[in-house]
């Protein structure tokens, strides 16, 4: 009420109008409630991975548990054997990265570290050590203009000698290294391996020191020819491959400095399946094997991700004692 007896009824200024150039601020969003949901937690994990593998003949069980994580930037490799009386035996464990690995033995109590990484365009670094025999190598590579040409310089560390260094093109590489011979004296070696095409195939000369290997191989879609020599021993062997058909395959291999020989027929049905059989001469052996799953793949790739192996050898000498083994790899993912 004022002075002069009027009643001054106040009426409160309506909030300003919205600027459409100049929106107001939302109200922050309500923080996520807390999943207390212990199926959920654990369902974020990262997958775990189960590995068993068992030998007839060892009639050991090989066990590997393997989980990525750190999305996923790291491996934890935990690995071990166990006998038919469930005896554990040599428990390994192993943490990889891109650039670091640790694999440490707990029977041994040892590590081996292992890293690698780029320093620069065209430098490559690498180096591993052994914790308990207080030794390990280090090694930098050198990519050139051409990417098919690298110089690769290696050393043990501690360091004894000079460091071995190797030259890489595109027919193959040179290596020098310093040898301690007689522990008195010092010499340098050379080893490598030249390739070149010759004819339809292609020849390969490997040599170290005072040896020499010179191979010859041809290849294609059906044949394939593979003569090598050793000098100056003169040793002499042969290796002949034929393909039937996409399923049907015979390898022979024959030495000519001790006549012994041996030979493999391999049949396949389809990706999964695959018979071989076989005979070596040299230990007068004749085998025969099936395999159900990819033998080259892994077991992931396998149906319900589980290879086996049955084998059958038959030694010519004593056929009675002729034994039937078999082994199993299977996966789970957890």
């Amino acid at each position: 009420m004022s002075e002069s007896g009027k009643v001054v009824v106040v009426v409160p200024a309506p909030p300003p109008h919205p600027n459409p150039n100049h929106p107001t601020e939302a109200p922050p969003p309500p923080p996520p409630p807390v999943n207390s949901n212990p199926i959920s937690i654990l369902s974020k994990r990262p997958p775990v991975r189960l590995t068993t593998e068992f030998d007839s003949d060892s009639s050991l069980f090989f066990h590997k548990l393997s989980c990525k994580f750190l999305d996923p930037l790291a491996k934890l490799k935990l690995s071990f054997q166990n006998n038919n009386r469930g005896q554990i035996s040599q428990p390994q464990i192993s943490l990889s990265s891109k650039f670091l690995s640790l694999h440490y033995d707990l029977e041994d109590h040892n590590a081996l570290l292992k890293t690698a990484f780029d320093l620069g365009h065209g430098l490559h670094f690498k180096a591993a050590h052994d914790v308990k025999a207080q030794q390990g190598e280090v090694t930098m590579v050198a990519k050139l203009a051409d990417p098919a040409y690298a110089i690769e310089l290696s050393s043990p560390v501690p360091s004894i000698s000079m460091p071995r260094a190797t030259l890489k093109f595109p027919r193959g590489e040179v290596s020098l290294e310093e040898k301690e011979e007689e522990e008195v004296k010092r010499t340098l070696s050379v080893s490598g391996a030249l390739k070149s095409k010759i004819l339809n195939g292609n020849g390969i000369a490997q040599f170290s020191d005072e040896d020499l290997k010179l191979t010859y191989a041809f290849k294609d879609d059906e044949l394939s020819f593979i003569p090598s020599i050793s000098l100056p021993s003169n040793a002499l062997s042969l290796a002949f491959k034929r393909r039937f058909n996409p399923s049907n395959k015979l390898s022979y291999w024959y030495n000519f400095d001790s006549n012994h020989w041996s030979t493999v027929y391999k049949h396949t049905y389809g990706k999964d399946f695959k018979f071989k059989a076989g005979y070596d001469s040299e230990v007068r052996l004749g085998w025969a094997s099936l395999w159900v799953g990819d033998e080259s793949g892994k077991a992931k790739s396998a149906p319900m991700k589980m290879k086996v192996q049955f084998m059958l050898q038959v030694p010519q000498d004593d056929i009675k004692s002729s034994a039937l083994m078999f082994r199993v790899k299977k996966r789970w993912d957890i």
